[in-house]
């Protein structure tokens, strides 16, 4: 049983001052986790006991799906990482650190090198696959911008999975049934979730899909198409292609003179109020101008170049969407300094036709798939001051690729269904992948097939945000008041609180305890002297339990006021009956 008197557990009133979400404030304030650094956190005794509950969940769904539990450690030597080039790939957000011999190490932001060659070491023929092992473990990662406590931090703890098959048949099997025991652990967890497709990012592969808790608060933005079901992150939303335009009987392009049109909202004005620049169809739109945004690109070796996107004027670049496209490059800011290098490139005024890597300047030139050939458009004519008007893709341009680079909105066609879409926010709680040979290959993990001959090892990556549940779980269970825990993770599941001052409701609040705790049910019991009924409520709606029970100036006609902490129902319950009524409650 646990005893408020006793627990190590100090609330708080006031919202910790870098407090940015909801979960971090309650769980801060209710004593479950306390900040030690910058993205790292001790979990207190109420948030330990919510933490094991998820983990002790997600573990009996992985076993019950047939899956086997190893461990790694977190400090991993350089040469496997090394030997897949994410050594380098991870760049800042690697922790590295050398031994008294300098030799090279890491602390694991991942496991699939040591996954494989752990299999490597120990199977060899196509008869001991399939495989799915998996294990709970911390995860370090250098987060540039660690944020919302627990939700992203620098230390965090990770269940993942992998899969191994001899053959891509098997793997789809594997991927599948990872999908399913996915969703019943997460149905287990008390959450609401969504699956949408994804990009692999740094884990490499083919499928891949996330698990999303929506939340308005998350970090992830993701597309949901209500007539056809497509979702996807905003990462691999695919952007309706317009129709190719017959550009034939379309006026030349011309540069004309723009002064005083520092955005392209004064720039559509002064297009559309001067005569001699007007459409002879409609007005000119901000759709109708090509924005040119320069970025760097930065490869995995340093080497940095320009890159230009070129995307409608009423739009602006994502740059998650970009990064997700050219990894592993990475995107960095184009500063003022760098035009000084590039002469081709006019500030304010860069036009397409000096762009492209067959061009004189060599900078590539990557267009939004709303670019088509026959469309028409308002761009920088490359001099100070000057635009130029109805200059034609495929007639006056070109391109060296497309990229899906531009802001996703509400609203946008479905690219297969060409309904509206809709946008949502979520947490990221869980992440499949069909990872496929790369792995695989560069550890050359190899087995023989039922013929003799030597196959590569085909396999998938599955995780699981164990610690980073616990918020997304505070983050959908909550209200003005405090947490509200889906019973299963709650850290008890009856918060008993003795009210008054006389012995007699401690002394059978304790016997209401003693006996729940006799019968298998989990009890915090808010035994405080001296503490008013007040601070009692407060603390009790702030921790979440979802029922709370309290002996006051009831028992003077027989009954305790139980109370439902999700919905504030309120229920008088005859003391004799407590016992009985409170187990049905928790076994419902």
């Amino acid at each position: 049983m646990l005893r408020m008197s006793t627990l190590f557990l100090r609330t708080l009133r006031e919202d910790p001052a870098d407090a940015e979400v909801p979960s971090h404030r309650l769980l801060v304030r209710g004593g479950y986790v306390r900040r030690i650094a910058p993205g790292v956190f001790s979990w207190l005794p109420l948030g330990f006991l919510v933490y094991r509950n998820v983990e002790r969940i997600v573990r009996a769904e992985m076993d019950a799906a047939g899956f086997q539990e190893v461990h790694f450690p977190a400090l991993l030597p350089r040469e496997a990482y090394e030997a897949t080039g994410r050594w380098t790939e991870y760049g800042d957000n690697l922790f590295r650190l050398q031994d008294r011999k300098k030799a090279d190490y890491l602390l694991g932001p991942t496991h699939e090198e040591m996954f494989t060659l752990m299999v490597k070491g120990e199977y060899s023929s196509y008869k001991d696959l399939p495989l799915c092992i998996y294990q709970i473990q911390t995860k370090y990662r250098d987060e540039a911008r660690p944020r919302a406590g627990i939700l992203r931090g620098r230390e965090f703890v990770m269940k993942d999975s992998y899969s191994f098959d001899a053959t891509d048949e098997g793997l789809v099997k594997s991927y599948d049934r990872h999908r399913e025991a996915y969703i019943s652990t997460f149905n287990r967890l008390g959450m609401s979730f969504v699956i949408v497709s994804a990009m692999s990012g740094a884990m490499g592969g083919s499928a891949s899909e996330e698990f999303l808790a929506p939340c308005e608060n998350g970090e992830d933005t993701y597309v949901q198409c209500p007539s056809c079901g497509l979702a996807a992150n905003v990462e691999a939303i695919v952007t309706k292609v317009p129709e190719s335009i017959d550009f034939a009987g379309l006026p030349a392009a011309h540069v004309e003179n723009t002064p005083d049109t520092p955005t392209i909202a004064s720039l559509v004005d002064v297009s559309n109020q001067r005569p001699e620049l007007r459409r002879s169809d409609r007005d000119w739109v901000a759709a109708d101008t090509l924005k040119n945004v320069v970025v760097m690109e930065v490869a995995l070796d340093g080497t940095r170049k320009p890159l230009i996107i070129g995307l409608p004027g009423d739009r602006e670049v994502d740059l998650k969407r970009v990064e997700a496209t050219l990894h592993p490059s990475s995107i960095d800011a184009f500063e003022e300094t760098d035009f000084a290098k590039y002469p081709a490139l006019v500030k304010g005024y860069i036009g397409p036709e000096v762009l492209g890597e067959k061009s004189a300047s060599g900078i590539r030139y990557l267009v939004d798939p709303r670019v088509v050939d026959g469309t028409r458009w308002i761009t920088g004519a490359n001099k100070p001051g000057h635009h130029v008007y109805d200059l034609v893709a495929g007639r006056d341009f070109g391109w060296d690729g497309v990229i899906e680079a531009a802001e996703v909105r509400q609203g946008d066609g479905c690219s297969s269904c060409g309904a509206e879409l809709q946008i949502a926010r979520g947490i990221e709680i869980g992440h499949i992948f069909q990872l496929g040979r790369k792995y695989a290959e560069a550890l050359d993990l190899k087995v023989l097939d039922e013929n003799g001959t030597l196959v590569t090892v085909t396999m998938g990556s599955y995780g699981i945000g164990v610690s980073r549940a616990v918020a997304a779980i505070a983050e959908q269970s909550h209200d003005e008041k405090g947490l509200i825990w889906p019973r299963e993770v709650a850290p008890a599941d009856v918060h008993i609180i003795a009210a008054g001052k006389e012995d007699l409701p401690f002394e059978e609040a304790n016997k209401l305890a003693e006996s729940l705790e006799a019968q298998g049910a989990r009890v915090l019991f808010d035994d405080r002297r001296g503490v008013s009924i007040g601070v009692k409520f407060n603390d009790s709606e702030l921790l979440g339990i979802p029922t709370i029970v309290v002996v006051g100036k009831g028992l003077a006609d027989g009954v305790i006021e139980v109370r439902d902490r999700s919905t504030g129902e309120q229920t008088l319950v005859p003391v004799a009956d407590a016992v009985e009524s409170l187990l049905a409650i928790v076994r419902a």
